[in-house]
């Protein structure tokens, strides 16, 4: 519970965050700018280790898609006309372990710890909204290929894809009994990842804003039937994150 009311002040924060993390990534564009109009390439031979490690920040937005049951459209639910996922902010902390494997591809392991909010708003004709709200702490391990541009002074483009196995460490389903009072989840997700980036080379460190969005493959549906589960065949994950990576 201590953790779940840390992740709800940071919540009620999250615009703030998002500020200072823009304005981080405005002012390391602008020194970049300032960097290419000096003399000299930074770590010339940096992308030719095979290993290389580093850790990330994540800022992300997330949210539910939802599958409606053939229930949603029987006569015994007809007051309840509409169940919608809405998007809640969130964050990830992780670290990053690179293998080169050409000039032009790497493989990259992200252990990562994130913190998700996910929100479902059920509206009903006779009585008050309902709004479901599953908070999850996951452990992620993405294993994505990176595809690298030509260098050209001491910047580099890149794209990302791969796969991200993640496994519920701790949520609203090992707090709260799950049965009437709450929408069941399953603990293990698989998600599709695909992304873009820019590597910033400085004389000490590589410096990569990168976004990425994730699509859930697997349906997280959980056993238990009840009123928040009934109208519902099948639940998606859909995230899109703001990454900053230092290796």
């Amino acid at each position: 519970m201590q953790a779940f009311n840390s992740w709800r002040k940071l919540n009620i924060h999250r615009g703030k965050i998002t500020f200072l993390v823009l304005f981080f990534v405005i002012v390391a564009g602008a020194n970049v700018a300032h960097a290419q109009r000096q003399v000299g390439i930074n770590n010339p031979n940096y992308d030719d280790k095979f290993l290389s490690y580093g850790f990330l920040i994540g800022i992300h937005t997330s949210a539910y898609q939802i599958k409606h049951s053939d229930l949603f459209v029987d006569r015994s639910m007809d007051s309840l006309y509409s169940i919608s996922p809405k998007w809640s902010a969130g964050f990830a902390l992780g670290f990053i372990v690179n293998m080169h494997l050409t000039d032009f591809l790497d493989v990259r392991v992200l252990p990562t710890v994130a913190f998700y909010e996910h929100s479902i708003d059920y509206q009903r004709l006779d009585d008050p909204p309902i709004l479901e709200t599953v908070e999850t702490t996951v452990v992620e391990m993405p294993v994505l290929l990176k595809y690298k541009s030509e260098r050209r002074g001491n910047t580099r483009m890149y794209l990302v894809g791969g796969l991200k196995p993640g496994y519920e460490a701790a949520g609203k389903n090992d707090v709260e009994f799950v049965g009437d009072d709450n929408l069941s989840i399953k603990e293990f997700n698989l998600s599709l990842d695909v992304g873009f980036g820019l590597d910033i080379y400085y004389p000490l460190f590589k410096f990569s804003p990168e976004i990425r969005f994730s699509r859930g493959i697997t349906n997280i549906l959980g056993s238990a039937e009840n009123q928040f589960s009934a109208g519902i065949d099948r639940i998606n994950t859909n995230t899109i994150t703001l990454y900053l990576l230092f290796q």
